[in-house]
């Protein structure tokens, strides 16, 4: 009894933890793509200024 006891809840520390890590690592992801995309934006907003510039 203990031994089933013990190993429910090693068990549901393992995926309390396993959750937790998941849940944060959508979030960083999260964060990232959006980081990502508003340096792109920028780039090609920078990029499009120099070609207009140069063509005028």
């Amino acid at each position: 009894m203990k031994k089933s006891l013990g190993i429910f809840l090693i068990g549901l520390f393992v995926f309390t933890g396993c959750s937790n890590t998941w849940n944060g690592v959508k979030k960083d992801s999260s964060n990232a793509w959006e980081k990502t995309k508003e340096v792109s934006s920028d780039a090609y907003d920078a990029t499009k200024k120099s070609i207009n510039k140069m063509t005028e």
